[in-house]
């Protein structure tokens, strides 16, 4: 099942955008019980980059936000699921400034973010979810203002270039758009990059699963152009340091993604062996970590030389 890999891109990809403009964690764990939310985001108060690079996901990250992406329609149950996560965070945030003895803030509370590719109108209308087109575009639906939560519709946004970092979320053929409109981005634009990036490590792990669905051969289809991509990319002018160290970043989440897919949570001596894996080329190390068992895997690394066995 491929559920799994596309939220692991999701959550990557969202950390890789908002780093530059705030403090961000995945896989975040609630209290109560065990469960965790996807993206947990607070703004820093000077910026790397300018949010409206982002457009609306910058926008939204001018505040502290939950984020949860749905690869496919949310349904109804998951709704009440992600409020409930996000009524956990504020509890913890709010007992945190009773134990300093301060009062926090409501702006300090952050917003839950649900994207999803399509919701319904009776689904929008059951949570009361409304438009705000003043300050808005068409696709995003506010809960109560007291519920601090919104619900983006993906496939509602309008195709402009502020709503293409969302867009890259969406599926079928409001995600093929997407990518091909992040493609004809400047090629020294930063977070272009570390997009495709990410695009082309997604399209590494469905290239060696075998149970994929139509939808997501169509997906690596459409994503097996970004490796020459990528290759251009590195060597035209004017892509310097910044953009390598973004390269490198997204090598690194690529390789744990692959290791979240196949054992889960990373412990130390998993840890060992994420820079050896960096250093093979992607279609290798992911039929690795894809084709061995945890021991095999292991074995197959001198992790205290930190290089491959010969």
């Amino acid at each position: 099942m491929t559920r799994f890999i596309h939220d692991q891109f999701a959550k990557q990809y969202l950390k890789e955008l908002l780093t530059p403009l705030g403090n961000v964690e995945t896989s975040r764990d609630v209290a109560g019980e065990v469960r965790q939310v996807d993206v947990l985001f607070a703004p820093k108060p000077e910026p790397e980059v300018e949010p409206t690079a982002l457009g609306i996901l910058g926008q939204i990250a001018a505040q502290p936000a939950v984020f949860e992406p749905f690869r496919s329609p949310v349904q109804i149950g998951e709704i009440r699921s992600c409020l409930g996560k996000l009524f956990d965070i504020h509890g913890e945030f709010e007992r945190a400034a009773a134990r300093e003895n301060t009062r926090i803030a409501e702006a300090d509370l952050p917003q839950l973010w649900i994207l999803s590719p399509t919701v319904s109108d009776t689904m929008l209308a059951g949570f009361r979810a409304l438009p705000e087109p003043e300050n808005w575009v068409n696709g995003v639906y506010f809960l109560g203002p007291s519920l601090k939560a919104a619900i983006v519709v993906i496939h509602q946004l309008p195709r402009t270039p502020e709503t293409l970092w969302l867009r890259v979320l969406g599926k079928g053929n409001v995600q093929k758009q997407a990518i091909a409109e992040l493609r004809e981005l400047p090629s020294d634009n930063v977070f272009r990059v570390s997009a495709l990036e990410l695009l082309y490590n997604l399209r590494t792990i469905l290239e060696v699963r075998q149970d994929i669905d139509r939808e997501d051969r169509e997906l690596i289809m459409e994503l097996s152009p970004l490796y020459l991509q990528r290759l251009e990319d590195a060597t035209q002018r004017g892509i310097q340091q910044g953009i390598e160290q973004g390269m490198q970043r997204a090598q690194r989440l690529m390789v744990e993604s692959l290791l979240q897919v196949k054992f889960g949570e990373i412990d130390e001596e998993l840890a060992q062996i994420i820079e050896p894996l960096i250093q093979l080329e992607p279609l290798d190390r992911t039929r690795l970590i894809m084709q061995l068992d945890r021991s095999e895997l292991l074995a197959r690394f001198d992790v205290s030389k930190n290089q491959p066995e010969s």
